[in-house]
């Protein structure tokens, strides 16, 4: 929507009670949502839920991406809520949740990679088995985060090119802290046993982004 969207027009977008549960189901998954998973959990058709989502994306509630999985195919649209509505409609957004593990640094005394580690143990579903899963499960983390990740896989090696970094002047200001953070939680999300290893995180000039997740596939199909 161009222009500055009002409390009151979000509001309005929100009073539809299906539109507010669509707007509730993006903001517990925890992940980025495509549509056909909306479907199935309202039970609506593909049209209906997406004229929800018009409105919720014309109110700034939520916003549209693109998940590349790896494979042949076009990226898939993926829908979650606006970093701009956190703390907003009791939602909790990518800034809040890091000013939360940034405190949760200061209070342990670990390191930004452990306490980086635990919350992408948290966002692991425990279900996905096997490398094309897991590699989906960590893109979706960095999504959930604002990094607009894109997926590039050659063989056994994978790499997730984070678009956006949306907390680029924190980062400048400490990118030890933030990426080895970031770092972590891809390293939660994958886990320590599974078929996906995090090599690294390649730093870039975070308000230039681009910086580069590494992975490799232990087992390449």
């Amino acid at each position: 929507m161009s222009g500055v969207v009002t409390l009151q027009q979000q509001a309005r977008a929100l009073g539809d009670p299906t539109r507010h549960g669509v707007f509730r189901y993006l903001a517990d998954a925890g992940h980025p949502v495509g549509v056909a998973e909306l479907t199935a959990h309202f039970g609506l058709n593909h049209n209906a839920i997406r004229q929800h989502l018009a409105k919720l994306l014309d109110a700034d509630l939520v916003v549209e991406g693109r998940m590349a999985t790896g494979g042949p195919g076009r990226p898939r649209l993926v829908y979650e809520v606006d970093p701009t509505a956190e703390s907003r409609w009791g939602v909790t957004g990518p800034y809040e949740r890091l000013s939360v593990l940034l405190a949760e640094i200061i209070r342990t005394g670990e390191t930004p990679r452990e306490i980086g580690r635990r919350a992408g143990e948290r966002y692991r579903s425990g279900t996905a088995t096997d490398a094309e899963a897991t590699i989906v499960e960590v893109a979706e983390a960095m999504a959930r985060e604002g990094f607009e990740p894109d997926v590039r896989r050659t063989g056994g090696r994978v790499e997730i090119v984070l678009q956006n970094c949306p907390f680029a002047n924190t980062a400048a200001a400490d990118p030890q802290t933030i990426c080895s953070l970031h770092e972590g939680i891809a390293e939660g999300v994958a886990g320590p046993d599974g078929p996906v290893v995090v090599e690294r995180l390649e730093a870039h000039d975070p308000h230039e982004a681009g910086c580069r997740l590494c992975l490799r596939v232990e087992h390449p199909a």
